[in-house]
């Protein structure tokens, strides 16, 4: 499996949170709130998501980045 992260939009990258069980708790403007257990964030919908910012949002979800991948 690869560490790379992928190029994704904000709305794909909360679809595949969704898929892994996160819940969106609100969504207001251009931004998402997910939660799954005590994890909470925001997911910003962006076209394209920085790779920096989607490294944290995938640190702060308790994912991998190849978890991640897999569930894309």
């Amino acid at each position: 499996m690869s560490k790379k992260l992928p190029t994704v939009s904000g709305r794909n990258a909360v679809q595949t949170f969704v898929k892994l069980g996160f819940k969106v708790r609100l969504g207001k403007g251009d931004h998402v709130v997910l939660q799954k257990d005590h994890r909470v964030f925001t997911v910003p919908l962006h076209k394209t998501l920085k790779k920096g910012t989607l490294r944290k949002i995938i640190k702060i979800a308790g994912l991998t980045v190849e978890e991640f991948n897999d569930a894309l």
